[in-house]
């Protein structure tokens, strides 16, 4: 089966239902329970896997990541509480206090947080670059460098880095490449093909179906010797390919309390099955908003790799198949201008989500970034005139007509 809706929709359960349920029960359970005193001591043991309790294992969510394996072609997925769980928690199980990461220098507001406020209080440096000028990265790496991590599609700037290029340059130095592909879905994305070692991604976002649930994933792609991580390399002993998962699994996901719970692991099922569908009914609206726009005389700049004259088109149809999520960003004359134009919609939500059902829009200038000096902001490329736009998958021709009365 080549579809990605087809796969999705024929994912085989990893028990077979006692009823016979076409739909994967929700198993709302903290406990399991165990035929004998024997069984669950091998299972404490690592001798006979089974669920025990749901802060480890969860039978609904083990769906969830049995599907992700299957459409992506990973070695492990994890499901995770929340995107930013997926990176805390990879970050951590790589890393150790005087160990350092490269990172691209443009990252949605709480990532960049989490880097230069959080985990550098651990002793963990990140040394920030442009990793679209991939000569600048090599320079950076030493002996204590044990990851390049990027954004596919950065948010909300839009720019896209060359994966090929990356993968290459952490080959040679041994050290791992991290995507973030919150914007750009396994639908349209395969990192594993791109050489890329870890996939983080914000499952709230495309996956969830609408924005009905939070929850994030760690993916390996099993491209790794975990003997070159010195924080891993303990386990590989025991573990081997499985060395990575198993610090996750065994300190940071069940000591920090990380674990997608039973409910959203559900959200996140129904959500994959029409996953394609929707991401499709949304790039084609950003291709009609980016011809509105190009046209428009108010708007003074658009930007949306999906559109032929962007400096990122020729990368995004290689590595995305042309679809680079569903993100566009706009300009008009002021901040002023900004937010009249906001306040008149009346189809467009103003919320900070991204890649929901329903159009969103905020204004990331006096919102996202606001805790950062301007001077800090203009480096990151936040105007005070841009507006990033969520496109949804209402029809284009209703987005078009509440554009332009907020215009008027």
């Amino acid at each position: 089966m080549k579809s990605f809706t087809t796969r999705s929709l024929h994912i085989p359960f990893p028990k077979k239902d006692p009823h016979n349920a076409l739909a994967m029960p929700v198993y709302e359970s903290v406990a399991f329970e165990f035929a004998s005193s024997e069984d669950i001591a091998a299972n404490f043991r690592g001798e006979l896997p089974a669920h025990t309790y749901s802060r480890t294992s969860n039978p609904t969510v083990e769906y969830f990541e049995t599907k992700i394996k299957a459409l992506t072609g990973a070695h492990h997925a994890l499901a995770v509480s929340s995107g930013m769980a997926a990176i805390s928690a990879t970050m951590m199980a790589i890393c150790k206090q005087g160990d350092n990461i490269i990172s691209g220098k443009h990252l949605f507001g709480h990532s960049l947080a989490l880097l230069e406020q959080s985990l550098s209080a651990y002793g963990m440096e990140t040394r920030f670059v442009d990793t679209t000028q991939t000569e600048q990265i090599e320079a950076l790496i030493d002996s204590n460098t044990r990851a390049i991590y990027f954004e596919t599609v950065t948010n909300p700037q839009l720019e896209i880095a060359d994966i090929s290029r990356l993968a290459d340059i952490a080959d040679k130095h041994g050290i791992l490449l991290i995507a973030d592909s919150t914007i750009t879905p396994p639908s349209v994305f395969s990192s594993k093909s791109l050489g890329v070692h870890i996939e983080v991604m914000s499952t709230t976002k495309f996956i969830s179906g609408g924005a009905t649930a939070v929850g994030g994933l760690i993916l390996d792609n099993g491209l790794y010797d975990w003997n070159q991580n010195p924080n891993c390399q303990p386990l590989t002993q025991k573990f081997g390919k499985d060395a990575f998962v198993a610090r996750l699994r065994k300190n940071y996901y069940r000591n920090f309390g990380m674990p997608m719970t039973a409910h959203s692991a559900n959200y996140m099922i129904a959500g994959l099955d029409i996953l394609e569908l929707r991401v499709e009914r949304c790039y084609q609206n950003c291709l009609k908003l980016g011809k509105y726009f190009q046209e428009n005389p108010k708007v003074t700049r658009v930007d949306y790799p999906g559109l032929k004259d962007s400096a990122y088109y020729d990368l995004a149809r290689k590595q995305f198949g042309g679809i680079p999520g569903s993100v566009m960003t706009f300009d008009l004359g002021s901040q002023a201008e900004c937010f009249r134009f906001m306040n008149r919609l009346k189809i467009i939500r103003r919320a900070t989500n991204l890649n929901d059902n329903k159009s969103l829009i905020i204004h990331p200038y006096s919102t996202i970034y606001t805790e950062f000096p301007e001077s800090e902001r203009a480096k990151m490329g936040i105007r005070p005139t841009m507006m990033r736009l969520s496109v949804g998958i209402e029809g284009a021709e209703d987005l078009i007509a509440d554009m332009e009365q907020a215009l008027s």
